[in-house]
């Protein structure tokens, strides 16, 4: 499986053609109509000043963001689109002042207009938002007029206080105040229903918040993934229970009930595998649901028949499909893949004589954030700010490269490179290392050979480096036995990664079969695995490194959290800093790695 159709694994951070144009970019997908005519109509339906029995309500959303002020670069500030010949295009896609851009055009001509987001808007973040623990990005939502979100794994990174933080606002406990004004927080809520606090067993914050303007009445439910304590460092999580997000939403759409408000959106931080890269695929051509899998299509199926439609994330996949809900009545599923680059318009058309959605009528469609629109000055002042600030520690050159280092595949060149750079670190902390290991959820990021700013092509920087690896994990070192590797291996397609594999990158040296028509453990092919030539000694001991989130057992590799002799290094991307340096130069840089370590059968 492709590394970039896994969830994203988190941890700590460091420190007017307009509408013609978006309207040409979008994928449709909508219920069957059967309303009145005046369900689409003007506010007063033609009945003096009494607004009529249908209203229709704009939801714009996103999920994903992950920081991303900036277009990102490479594959991941672009969109693959499907043409009515059945061939693709690419797309750059991306950056807040053209999101800013498309938001505040597509809520033009809507006054009833709700914008929501599903989770993940922090965390994992470039240098420019990063290094501020993510002010910077909370600045650009409120911009945004961003109204509700979810929690994302990816907020749990700094741990519940600091998501509070920005949440509430203050100034950094630790870093203080970057500029002379206090940081104020979210004008938006953050939605926590299934995070409880483990003493309290309450919700660390609201559970659920209610969009109103004259006696229309939106109630929104916000949940992340119950396995976040899996992808989540343990301090991050600590004092804190994560509860089945089924159970959680169904509890609180009774209560939004009780209190009067039937029309129900859930915002939740989970999603599928849509059977297509492009956005515009057409989900429902099959019907319903039938071209999407993965955990949301389980959750969509057993959520109350009250929530009126899903909005999801985490998976970074675009898609808009309907899945039968319950009682067996179709109902809308999105998500706007990640990183800035697409948003969904839905129309959910609100009957007040029910105070219900009418679903029959919801269409929804994504459309891509193009920048080919002018800039959000607002937004280009924010960016100018934080990066006037950041400048004197992201500029600084760390190592040079011939062509661009992907993080595409199921063992990338960026991967791959990772990989040995902590196996050179680690063999300078013990020469007897013998390997290294990269989950591949901990790459965010490939490197572009095309200069970003005014370094010069083939440059790295620090900024880029820090968008690659922005957690702040440790590179750690432990002893395995043979068997202990193999069974690691075997563990990136089995236990609970049986459903998504995660491919761990492999240092040089290292290199296997993956065979894909094979289920499970099998998929490994043990008498494969070879280091340096030779077979796995199941009985030797072996020095492995790896980072500190995999060192603990994270991302479903338990393995790796029973090793023995551990040595703790530096953080990882001043491994990868100082092996770009050593090991390259502007008259001799670093060619990107050939990706060839693992034999994939697929």
């Amino acid at each position: 499986m492709p590394a970039t159709s896994q969830p994203f694994r988190p941890r700590r951070r460091r420190v007017a053609g307009l509408l013609a144009a978006a309207a040409s970019l979008a994928t449709a997908g909508a219920l069957a109509a059967a309303l009145p005519a005046d369900a689409h109509g003007n506010p007063s339906g033609g009945h003096g000043h009494q607004p009529s029995r249908y209203q229709d309500v704009q939801l714009l959303s996103f999920n994903d963001l992950h920081g991303n002020l900036e277009p990102p670069s490479g594959s991941s500030g672009r969109v693959t689109e499907l043409q009515a010949d059945g061939t693709t295009k690419t797309i750059d896609a991306g950056g807040v002042e053209y999101l800013a851009t498309h938001l505040r055009e597509a809520r033009k001509n809507n006054p009833y207009s709700i914008t929501a987001a599903g989770g993940d808007m922090v965390g994992a973040s470039p240098l420019i938002s990063g290094l501020f623990h993510d002010e910077p990005t909370i600045e650009a939502l409120n911009k945004l007029d961003l109204d509700v979100t979810s929690v994302g794994n990816h907020e749990f990174d700094e741990g519940a206080k600091e998501l509070a933080r920005l949440q509430n606002g203050g100034c950094h406990p630790t870093d203080g105040c970057y500029t002379d004004k206090k940081f104020k927080g979210a004008d938006f809520p953050y939605l926590a229903a299934n995070v409880l606090d483990e003493k309290t067993k309450k919700p660390i914050l609201k559970p659920y918040w209610v969009w109103k303007k004259n006696g229309v009445k939106v109630g929104f439910i916000g949940v992340t993934l119950e396995g976040t304590p899996g992808i989540v460092s343990a301090d991050g999580v600590k004092g804190l229970q994560f509860k089945d997000e089924v159970e959680t939403i169904n509890k609180y759409a009774k209560e939004l009930q009780k209190q009067g408000v039937k029309s129900i959106v859930a915002l939740i931080h989970e999603g599928g595998f849509p059977a297509s890269s492009s956005y515009n695929y057409d989900c429902d051509a099959s019907g319903g649901g039938s071209g999407i899998s993965g955990p949301i299509v389980d959750i969509a199926k057993n959520v109350t028949p009250a929530v009126d439609a899903l909005v999801t994330g985490h998976t970074h996949n675009a898609y808009v499909c309907t899945i039968d809900d319950p009682s067996g009545q179709p109902r809308m599923v999105t998500s706007a893949a990640s990183f800035g680059r697409l948003y969904t318009d839905t129309t959910l058309t609100y009957d007040r004589w029910t105070g219900d959605i009418a679903r029959t009528a919801v269409k929804s469609a994504n459309h891509v954030v193009t920048r080919t629109v002018p800039k959000a000055a607002d937004m280009t002042a924010l960016i100018g700010k934080w990066n006037t600030l950041a400048a004197p520690i992201g500029n600084r050159a760390i190592g040079y490269i011939s062509a661009d280092v992907n993080n595409t595949g199921t063992e990338s060149p960026m991967g791959d490179l990772i990989a040995d750079a902590q196996f050179a670190y680690g063999k300078e902390l013990d020469p007897e290392t013998d390997l290294a290991l990269m989950n591949p959820g901990g790459v965010r990021a490939g490197l572009t050979y095309a200069a970003k700013g005014s370094e010069g092509d083939g440059v790295v920087t620090y900024a880029e480096g820090f968008t690659v690896q922005p957690f702040a994990n440790t590179v750690n070192l432990q002893d395995f036995t043979g068997a202990q590797v193999i069974q690691v291996l075997k563990e990136q397609v089995s236990g609970t990664n049986a459903a998504a594999p995660k491919i761990l990158q492999p240092s040089s040296g290292l290199t296997y079969t993956l065979d894909l028509t094979k289920t499970g453990a099998d998929r490994v092919v043990t008498d494969s695995i070879r280091l340096d030539g030779a077979a796995i000694d199941p009985a030797a001991t072996y020095r492995v490194a790896t980072n500190s989130f995999l060192a603990g057992g994270g991302d479903g590799f338990p393995t790796l959290g029973l090793g023995t002799g551990d040595l703790v290094g530096t953080d990882d991307l001043s491994a990868l800093a100082q092996y770009l340096t050593a090991h390259s130069s502007a008259a001799s840089p670093l060619a990107p790695p050939a990706a060839d370590r693992i034999t994939i059968v697929p």
